[in-house]
């Protein structure tokens, strides 16, 4: 067996690893290389997404801009927007 170490965690942590448990009898070591795994990417962006995202960057900066609220009306879905926001 590998070495192993103590981790001091909050019980409202702990409760949060639980429920992201797969399995009840996956271990807390397992969720966490899970989460810490799954948090980089390994694969580049390409090109076109760097292109599109300084495009969307470059929009956000112009001013070039619509709430949530314009969308969901233009595509007549507002009353939903409303509803929840109310």
């Amino acid at each position: 067996m590998p070495p192993v170490t103590t981790v001091r965690m909050r019980t409202e942590t702990k409760a949060l690893l639980d429920d992201l448990k797969l399995t009840p009898r996956e271990t807390y070591d397992d969720v966490v290389r899970r989460l810490a795994e799954s948090a980089y990417d390994d694969e580049p962006m390409t090109p076109e997404e760097i292109e599109a995202m300084e495009e969307g960057i470059a929009d956000i900066k112009a001013g070039r801009v619509r709430s949530l609220h314009d969308v969901m009306k233009d595509l007549g879905d507002d009353k939903v927007i409303r509803s929840r926001t109310s």
